[in-house]
């Protein structure tokens, strides 16, 4: 089991108001950033179950809002499972990755993801 967390601001890519260049270089950051992070480690081999957890804090209002996990959370997260998919080796649609999803309330200023991968 390979359990990583990375300081990674995600965002809602499908309702974000950004410029395509701008969504392109943040793609392109959180692709990089998992990469770094997961390219020590040995890829497992074999059938594995990867979750992902994205961690937001509260809004201005103090009020943690989280994403529905059916399109919008599968969205910020996009660009991670991209990376993990790379890092394993495969297509993130082969069917010896089962992908799982979760968000948690983090602190204030603290924005993350955590990765666990189950082989």
């Amino acid at each position: 089991m390979l359990t990583v967390s990375i300081p990674l601001r995600t965002t809602n890519g499908q309702n974000a108001r950004e410029h395509h260049m701008a969504r392109a270089r943040r793609v392109k950051a959180e692709r990089a950033a998992v990469t770094w992070l997961l390219r020590r480690h040995k890829a497992p081999a074999g059938p594995v179950t990867v979750l992902l957890r994205r961690v937001s804090p509260p809004g201005a209002t103090g009020r943690w809002v989280p994403l529905d996990e059916h399109d919008n959370l599968r969205g910020a997260l996009k660009a991670p499972v991209d990376a993990v998919a790379a890092w394993l080796g495969r297509d993130d649609a082969d069917p010896s990755i089962v992908w799982k999803y979760a968000q948690r309330r983090g602190e204030p200023k603290e924005w993350a993801v955590e990765i666990e991968v189950v082989a």
